[in-house]
This record gives C-alpha cells, sequence and structure tokens, in this order.
C-alpha cells in the first residue's frame, strides 16, 4: 500500500483572494493570513485600507453596490487574471427591540448582511464556474444557527446566509466550486466592543456562555479561512462552521 502523502493545509502560493469589509476586523486578519502563504489580496470595504502592503489592491466601495462589487472584480481580472477564494465578509450588528426596528433599520442590515454576501457571490460564481474552480467563503454567526432576542434583523440575515451557502453550494458543487460559511461566536472586533461599550453586551456574561471562557480573536476566524482554502479542505463543502470557542454546544443563558 503506498504511503499517505502528508496534508497540505495552507493556500498554494499566489492564491488570489477577494475579501469585502477587509478594513479590519476578521477580513483584515483574513487578508493578513492569507498574505502570510504569499496569496494576493484585493479588499473591497466603504472603509480606506490602512498601512496595507504595496502589493494589495485595495479599493474603497460598497459591498451592497452590485456595480462597485463587479468593478472590485474586475480589477481583480486585469491584475491578476481572475480570483482563487472570494470571501463575502462585511456585515453589520443590529441589536435593538423588534417592536423597535425601523423599515429603514431592517433594509439597512438586510442589503449588507444578505444581499451584500449574494452580490459577492455571484460575481465569484461568474468567475469560478467557467474554469471548474474556486473557494466562496461567507461570514454567518452563531446567530444565524440559533436565535437571540432584540436581533430580529441580525438572526434573520445570518440564518438566510447559511442556507444561501448551502444552495449554492449544491448548484455550484457539480462545476468545481466550493462554498462554505463560518459562524463566529463573539470576536473582539470594532462591531462587538462597540456593543459592549455601548453597555448592549457584556463581556462577563459572553465569557461565561463560551466553555473556553474568552471572547476569540480575529485570527481565530482567520485560520479557518486560510484552512478552507488549503488543500486540505478539499472535500468541504456546504458547510456552515462555528468558530465560537464551545458557544454553540452550551445551552446555558447568553
Amino acid at each position: 500500500m503506498p504511503p499517505i502523502p502528508p496534508l497540505d493545509l495552507n493556500p498554494p502560493p499566489g492564491t488570489r483572494v477577494f475579501i469585502t469589509g477587509g478594513a479590519h476586523g476578521i477580513g483584515r486578519a483574513t487578508a493578513e493570513a492569507y498574505a502570510a502563504r504569499n496569496a494576493r489580496i484585493c479588499i473591497l470595504d466603504r472603509t480606506p485600507v490602512k498601512d496595507a502592503p504595496d502589493d494589495w489592491l485595495c479599493i474603497q466601495g460598497s459591498a451592497t453596490s452590485a456595480e462597485e462589487t463587479e468593478a472590485a472584480f474586475a480589477a481583480m481580472d486585469r491584475r491578476w487574471g481572475g480570483v482563487d477564494v472570494a470571501f463575502a465578509n462585511a456585515g453589520m450588528a443590529a441589536n435593538k427591540p423588534s417592536l423597535d426596528l425601523t423599515e429603514a433599520d431592517w433594509q439597512q442590515v438586510l442589503d449588507l448582511n444578505l444581499t451584500g454576501v449574494f452580490l459577492t457571490c455571484q460575481a465569484a460564481g461568474r468567475r469560478m464556474i467557467p474554469r471548474g474552480a474556486g473557494l466562496i467563503l461567507a461570514t454567518s454567526s452563531i446567530y444565524g444557527l440559533t436565535a437571540g432576542a432584540n436581533r430580529a434583523a441580525y438572526t434573520a440575515t445570518k440564518a438566510a446566509v447559511a442556507n444561501l451557502i448551502r444552495t449554492l453550494a449544491i448548484e455550484w458543487g457539480p462545476h468545481g466550486v466550493r462554498v462554505n460559511a463560518i459562524a463566529p461566536g463573539y470576536v473582539e472586533t470594532e462591531m462587538v466592543m462597540a456593543l459592549v461599550q455601548r453597555g448592549t453586551l457584556k463581556t462577563d456574561t459572553m465569557k461565561a456562555r463560551t466553555p473556553l471562557a474568552r471572547l476569540g480573536k480575529p485570527q481565530d476566524i482567520a485560520a479557518m479561512a486560510a484552512f478552507l482554502g488549503s488543500p486540505g479542505a478539499a472535500w468541504i463543502n456546504g458547510a456552515v462552521i462555528p468558530v465560537d470557542g464551545g458557544w454553540m454546544a452550551n445551552g446555558g443563558p447568553e
């Protein structure tokens, strides 16, 4: 019996990576994780990307715009001839009692957390399917897998992302395109810490429910995103993977 080859857990050098919401937080950490493995990075974000390496392609624009998303992918096409990994990561929090949600509140969350994800997936799929290869990732949430009070717009959109990803995985898998989602727990990002500062979330409560007794780091999520881009993850498709320190496994109070 021939020896089993060692598992390759790193993205191939030169991997072309597109990330929305990559100016900070999970998106920036993922860009850095791939760049450390000699990937080529394109970021689309409404916020200017600070201190980016000179060889990154950083585009200021919104993932909620089909035109701006397509233009960012087209810039990758011109510079590197296509895309290998597309990470639909841009999103926003929405912690408010359901009776206080305005139509404008609801639409804003829907536009970014769901429509923006779809637009990125669609633009990536149009490029990956003809060549029969590629990986599409999206950021769902633990609240895409369970529910929570005062999060109606957030939980609805993150759950929709999880099922969107499963649908695309079924549809595009036969063409060689894998589609997966990561469901982060509570991570020390600007978005989460802003809710802590407002008193909406309590750090001690979040840690108490998490068996590893800490909040996540953006790098914890980035490590999963980089692994999914490796040959070792070649048979992972249609998965929504919690990276949450055990939060989903614990049925205690939130």
